[in-house]
């Protein structure tokens, strides 16, 4: 991937597109190809077959999905299986017909079986049943990692899949009821301080235990498997470390300031147990993470902040 070929990030305004599109310019590359979901519905074949005939990208970061936490991959079942099935099958078909030189599909944890050993392995795919609350969005998850492996075994296509664990960081989402556990407990947190609230009520025992990596960690580590890797196999990418959601509100509520109680709803969903990635995989490619949870927390409730104040300007 050389720093004038043609790069084409697809969900560039999201988290993850938005801090790969950042590593990109960081490292110099001068062609990165973007378009927003009004310039472009990737739901869209024509629109999307188009576009790749137009634009003829060399390398494709596949980062465009539909995306929340517990509550909204429940709630909107169809729309998490239908919108990311077919924006994921427009965009990888496209790069086969134009003949992109390499595409990464990202994908999520929650394509491994809800009870599978841990810490997850990528041998785990398909081994046993999804966690329900998610299965949808796993599903056509599972559906992008099999595409990029039948268009390389049909057609020699260099399509390679990375799972990143729990993702969190600038540009997150921060919505009340559709966000992930990280960004909601920051924005709870915050809310709190600010009316003085005597507690905090968080979903679930506390006792799940997840895995967080800041996005800009991921975005690294995408860049550096588009480098590096041309494997079939699917990659894991996390930090190999995780903790209770009970400490991970803990430390929230400590990076924040709040200074009240915490109260857990045990009548709303756990979710999966525990969601830890096997990185030995990465690790033996030369790829560690670098930013620490509280660090990263710190970073990511100023950017909550900022993107506040900005709202209220």
């Amino acid at each position: 991937m050389n720093l004038t070929d043609k790069i084409y990030i697809a969900g560039h305004r999201g988290m993850v597109g938005g801090a790969i599109k950042r590593r990109l310019e960081t490292l110099g590359y001068q062609n990165i190809i973007t378009r927003t979901s009004a310039e472009l519905d990737l739901r869209n074949q024509a629109a999307v077959n188009e576009f790749f005939a137009t634009e003829k990208p060399d390398f494709i970061f596949l980062a465009a999905a539909k995306v929340g936490g517990i509550h909204a991959n429940n709630t909107y079942r169809a729309e998490f299986l239908y919108d990311n099935l077919i924006m994921e099958a427009n965009i990888i078909h496209a790069a086969y017909q134009q003949q992109a030189t390499k595409l990464m599909f990202l994908g999520s944890s929650c394509i491994y079986p809800k009870l599978a050993p841990q810490p997850l392995q990528e041998s785990s795919l398909l081994t046993g049943p999804l966690e329900y609350t998610n299965e949808p969005y796993a599903i056509a998850k599972i559906a992008g990692i099999k595409l990029c492996e039948s268009y390389r075994d049909q057609y020699g296509c260099n399509f390679i899949s990375v799972m990143p664990t729990n993702l969190y960081g600038v540009g997150d989402n921060y919505h009340p009821e559709n966000s992930h556990v990280l960004p909601a407990l920051i924005r709870k947190f915050h809310e709190a301080k600010e009316s003085k609230a005597a507690n905090v009520t968080i979903w679930g025992t506390g006792t799940p235990k997840r895995e967080f990596l800041y996005a800009d960690d991921l975005a690294d580590a995408c860049v550096y498997l588009m480098l590096h890797y041309d494997g079939k196999e699917l990659v894991n990418i996390g930090t190999g470390e995780d903790l209770t959601i009970r400490e991970l509100a803990e430390t929230v509520k400590e990076v924040v300031g709040f200074e009240g109680e915490l109260v857990f709803d045990t009548t709303m969903p756990d979710g999966t147990p525990r969601k830890l990635m096997d990185v030995a995989k990465l690790h033996s490619l030369g790829w560690q993470h670098s930013t620490g949870l509280k660090d990263g927390i710190e970073m990511a409730y100023a950017d909550y902040l900022k993107k506040k104040q900005t709202q209220l300007a």
